[in-house]
């Protein structure tokens, strides 16, 4: 069985645009994506390490263990042997408690693959394939969490072009979501049941060849 670990936030959580509720597994994109590239014959699983809040490099002000690159070492080493890592973080890095821009939320996702190429895993298990996906743009944000991510519609401007040079020059595959889906605008940050779907459709294409044949 080839694993996949996904380790993302909020999008891929599955938060219900404008409610505390989740996404159901079946809808949620690392579901989606699990169960096309499967279709039932038990060779692949997606593994959620999905966190609220989660940032790239950076501390949550108001609530602790948001920082995506404390233990991300040691979560490789606990669901080794990964075929796939897939990295989608960022929006949180552009919340208003924050200064940072999109140039600021690549070069954590570049510390982050410097992580799970270093994680101490098992001798002669394989070091995991990294993707990093750019998450779609924040539009507007409105709701409860219009203070929090208020003007993150700004600081978000080129992050699928920031995310490609670092991927580029990490030599990780990359793919921008924004091509394929937009954050709600109940809430202009997370994703409806729709965008979930079509995200983890489209990213079958991209991650079937990164994975053995035999998936």
């Amino acid at each position: 069985m080839q694993q996949i670990l996904v380790y993302a936030d909020s999008l891929s959580w599955g938060i219900v645009p404008g409610t505390r509720d989740r996404h159901p597994f079946h809808v949620r994109w690392p579901g989606v994506l699990e169960r096309r590239l499967d279709a039932g014959r038990g060779v692949v699983r997606v593994i959620e390490d999905c966190l609220n809040g989660r940032r790239t490099v950076f501390e949550d002000p108001f609530k602790p263990g948001r920082n995506g690159l404390a233990g991300l070492a040691q979560r490789i080493e606990i669901h080794s042997p990964l075929a796939l890592v897939i990295l989608m973080l960022g929006t949180n890095d552009l919340q208003s408690m924050h200064p940072h821009n999109a140039w600021h939320a690549a070069q954590g996702v570049a510390a982050l693959v410097g992580a799970i190429r270093a994680a101490p895993i098992e001798p002669g298990m394989p070091v995991p394939s990294v993707l990093v996906v750019a998450p779609p743009a924040i539009r507007a944000p409105r709701g409860t969490i219009a203070p929090k991510f208020a003007g993150g519609d700004a600081k978000c401007r080129g992050v699928a072009d920031a995310y490609r040079e670092v991927a580029a020059a990490s030599s990780c595959a990359f793919f921008d979501a924004g091509t394929v889906v937009a954050a709600s605008a109940i809430d202009g940050v997370h994703l409806d049941a729709e965008a979930h779907v079509g995200l983890g459709a489209a990213l079958e294409d991209v991650v079937r060849p990164l994975l053995s044949p035999m998936a």
